[in-house]
């Protein structure tokens, strides 16, 4: 990790109340115990085109519409839509 990036990431944990960094501090120890659970690609292909394509449209635009928001300098959680 670059120390620029060391940097920036413990000015903005010192920007925090103590409250939210020892959440922070448990979330980045419980990091390593994270299993990623999926399905390869391929096993999802038998779906493919049970979507009606006038559906998919509907939902890019309400994607693009609605849940592409950022916040700067600010964690959010994720919007659902």
């Amino acid at each position: 990790m670059s120390s620029l990036l060391t940097e920036e990431i413990i000015k903005q944990i010192d920007q925090l109340p103590d409250e939210q960094q020892m959440k922070l501090l448990d979330f980045v120890r419980s990091l390593p115990n994270v299993q990623y659970v999926g399905v390869p690609g391929e096993s999802l292909l038998r779906f493919a085109g049970f979507i009606p394509h006038d559906e998919l449209e509907r939902m890019e635009k309400v994607i693009e519409d609605g849940c592409e928001q950022a916040a700067a300098n600010e964690w959010q959680p994720p919007i659902y839509c």
